[in-house]
């Protein structure tokens, strides 16, 4: 975001000590069903992976991508941040 101008050299500095403070969870996912949201909402399999991450959990996503938001609405899958 920075190197598209939407973000300040002094914004990015707090931001990443923000989402240091994130936890994180590795969670196996069903490659397939991600596959098959890649083709079905013609995205890239690595956003249907984590759109099939939040669905198959009952996770709330959390994107600034517009498509994944679309197509996570269209999949039920609740938004935060946004």
């Amino acid at each position: 975001m920075l190197k598209r101008n939407q973000l300040t050299k002094e914004e990015v500095l707090p931001i990443i000590e923000a989402t240091n403070n994130i936890p994180v969870r590795l969670i196996s996912v069903d490659i397939q069903e991600a596959l098959k949201i890649a083709i079905e909402f013609n995205i890239y399999a690595y956003d249907a992976y984590f759109l099939q991450c939040a669905k198959a959990t009952s996770n709330p996503l959390c994107t600034l991508d517009k498509r994944m938001r679309a197509v996570a609405r269209e999949l039920r899958i609740p938004l935060i941040g946004v």
